[in-house]
Order: C-alpha cells, then structure tokens, then sequence
C-alpha cells in the first residue's frame, strides 16, 4: 500500500493529461480513477487515521457511489466531471496539509 504522499504524486500527475488528446480519453478516465480509488485505500491505511482524511474520502465516496460499480468507459465518460472535480478539489485539500504529502 502506497503512502498517502506517493499516492497523491500520482494522482497529481493526471494534471498533464486529458481527454482533450484524441484517444486518450479512456485511457485518462480509468487513471483517474484508478488513482483515486488507490488514494483513498492510501488514506485509509494512513495512521493518521481516517478522521484526518474525512473530507477526501467523503469525495472519493460520493464518486464511487455515483460510478454505482460500473468502470464501463461509457459510464466513466458521462462521469467525466465528478471525476475530475474529485480530483481537483482534494488537490486543494491537501495543500492545507503540507505534512501529507512532503
């Protein structure tokens, strides 16, 4: 299991990616998902225990319980918004908490 601090630096790289490369865009969508189904694992496994990380796993929640268990490119491209705001606003969350990712 990836430290949370591991774990965000991948998700992070997703900022350099899209679905705006012709292509790319299933490719993008499963990272994306990927990487935020691995930080949330990450932050459940963190000792600082999951009260710390509330708020993103809310988020990571909520994302989850949309996709309703269907990973389908489909499903992940009419999810493409929840997805990507998941992603950005737990990016700003965690620049509130430097110690968990430096």
């Amino acid at each position: 299991m990836p430290q949370v601090r591991d774990a965000f630096s991948v998700l992070q790289a997703t900022y350099n990616d899209s679905c705006g490369t012709p292509g790319n865009c299933q490719y993008f969508l499963n990272r994306l998902l990927t990487n935020l189904d691995d930080l949330g694992k990450s932050m459940k496994a963190s000792p600082k225990g999951t009260a710390h990380f509330r708020q993103p796993l809310a988020w990571i929640g909520q994302m989850q319980t949309a996709l309703d268990g269907d990973f389908t490119f489909d499903n992940l491209h009419k999810h493409q918004s929840l997805l990507v705001t998941t992603r950005d606003k737990i990016n700003t969350w965690m620049q509130s908490y430097p110690d968990d990712y430096r």
